[in-house]
């Protein structure tokens, strides 16, 4: 009769990889091959997680016989390769059967997203924006994706093919997340991503704007120039204003209309939501009449093109004349003044007179500040002196510049006549007194006084005259008569007057 003999199935147990915290379970059975009975009267379990049960001892098999299923459970409570041995005792001529085990824990999947949330930022109601995510599976067991969820008003995904699964270490394909917003305010949401990692619920945050269009105004929405006369200009300020809640580039400008033009509008200009831009534009009217343009502004805005109507009327130039034409100022002494009015008067339109210009020093005008504007049926005053600086006739011109459509000149002469000399003349009723020798003559400032003699020696007859008088001044005279014994009389009287003329 051979011997008992006991041998297992399987020879031994491998579990491979259990996440820990997670289990799992293996079958074995023992087959009696030998020619007699054996029974297992002992069952001991060694290494770390790993469990029996289901093998009820004492347990006797006949010759040929297997004994029911027992399970053996790997439980790993922490991460690692583990070992170990399920020993069975018998009376089984090799009384001791080991049965090896091995298994290795493992870290369970956790799920980290890439970005960890999306921000749209401003997105223009009616357009969309996409941005990018992944998923990395960073534990060290395989992680499968099975639901993705989206809330959130304008949210939506796509790429993310599911179910997905993910070894450890690896990432999903590159997903979108769209933002579509109908409608202008902020909103947010959430990417839900559902699996079987130790984070069943992955929440990656949405939030964006939704924000108006841009939406170009200007002010005035118009321009009228009024009456602007041909060879001039005139400017207004216009403003353009991004009043929607998108930023909008200004791409181009044109004008049309001849006598029109725009300066400090230099496209491309980008507008944020609520700036502003100042330019102007100018009417320069080469000929008289009515002209009308427009101004348009080609932007990405949703009004893509603003037109601003343009019209102003070409005036014919104003004449201007100067009255008289001529001045003749006569005689007039060296180094003195002499004043003669003249003025200047505009027909048919405003006159702007701007410089004036004098040919000979010896004229000035006064009374006109430059640039002087004259309107049509008006007249403005001014004065020309005439000063010679030497004997002899003079003349000049007085050349008016303006923007009149013809030129005035003024015509001036005169004469210069040299410096008159003054004196006084004296005369008086001779002293009745025989003793007298001769007289002399005093002179004073005022009928009062206080008189000087002005003889250098005693005059002997009843004249004098006066040669030292000063041009503008006033003097009286009064004479003595002296005696041979050199006794001077009282002051004649009344004092007699002398008015000197100015120069």
């Amino acid at each position: 009769m051979a011997p008992s003999s006991l041998s297992p199935i399987p020879a031994g147990l491998s579990f491979g990889n259990v996440q820990t915290g997670n289990n799992q379970t293996l079958a074995g059975t023992v087959t009696n091959s030998g020619g007699s009975s054996v029974t297992v009267t002992q069952a001991a379990v060694t290494g770390s997680g790993f469990t029996v049960n289901g093998l009820n001892l004492p347990l006797t098999l006949a010759p040929g016989q297997s004994s029911p299923n027992f399970n053996v459970v790997f439980a790993p409570q922490s991460a690692g390769a583990a070992s170990g041995t399920l020993s069975l005792t018998s009376n089984a001529s090799d009384p001791t059967l080991n049965i090896p085990l091995s298994g290795t824990g493992v870290t369970g999947g956790v799920l980290a997203a890439n970005p960890s949330s999306l921000n749209f930022g401003n997105v223009q109601t009616g357009n969309n924006q996409t941005l990018a995510g992944t998923v990395t599976n960073s534990g060290g067991s395989s992680v499968t994706i099975t639901q993705a969820a989206v809330t959130g008003s304008g949210f939506t995904v796509n790429g993310l093919n599911l179910p997905l699964t993910l070894a450890p270490g690896h990432s999903s394909p590159s997903f979108n997340v769209v933002f579509a917003p109908q409608s202008a305010g902020a909103s947010s949401g959430s990417l839900s991503l559902t699996s079987n990692a130790l984070n069943p619920t992955l929440n990656i945050s949405l939030s964006g704007t939704g924000v108006a269009p841009g939406t170009l105004s200007a002010n005035p929405s118009s321009l009228s120039f009024g009456n602007v006369q041909v060879s001039n200009n005139q400017t207004l300020s216009e403003t353009v204003t991004n009043v929607g809640g998108s930023s909008v580039t200004i791409s181009q400008d044109t004008v049309t209309g001849a006598a029109f033009g725009v300066t400090g509008l230099n496209p491309p200009v980008t507008l944020t939501s609520g700036q502003s831009i100042t330019f102007s534009v100018t009417f320069a009217p080469s000929s008289a009449g009515s002209s009308s343009g427009n101004f348009a502004v080609a932007s990405n805005a949703s009004d893509p093109s603003l037109n601003i109507p343009l019209s102003g009327t070409g005036t014919a130039a104003g004449q201007f004349a100067v009255t008289p034409a001529s001045l003749a100022f006569g005689n007039v002494v060296v180094a003195t003044s002499t004043n003669l009015p003249a003025q200047l008067s505009a027909t048919g339109a405003s006159v702007t007179v701007t410089s004036a210009n004098l040919s000979s020093s010896e004229f000035t005008l006064s009374g006109l500040s430059f640039p002087v504007t004259i309107a049509a049926g008006n007249n403005v005053q001014f004065t020309v002196a005439f000063t010679p600086q030497a004997s002899g006739a003079a003349s000049a011109a007085v050349s008016f510049a303006s923007n009149a459509s013809n030129s005035a000149v003024l015509s001036l002469s005169g004469t210069g006549t040299p410096t008159p000399i003054h004196s006084v003349s004296l005369s008086w009723t001779a002293s009745t007194s025989s003793d007298v020798i001769g007289y002399n003559i005093y002179r004073g400032a005022g009928s009062a006084g206080p008189y000087s003699k002005i003889n250098s020696s005693l005059n002997a007859g009843t004249t004098y005259t006066d040669n030292s008088v000063v041009d503008g001044q006033t003097y009286y005279y009064v004479s003595t008569a002296v005696n041979s014994n050199n006794q001077e009389s009282a002051y004649s009287s009344p004092p007699q007057q002398a008015v000197i003329p100015a120069p």
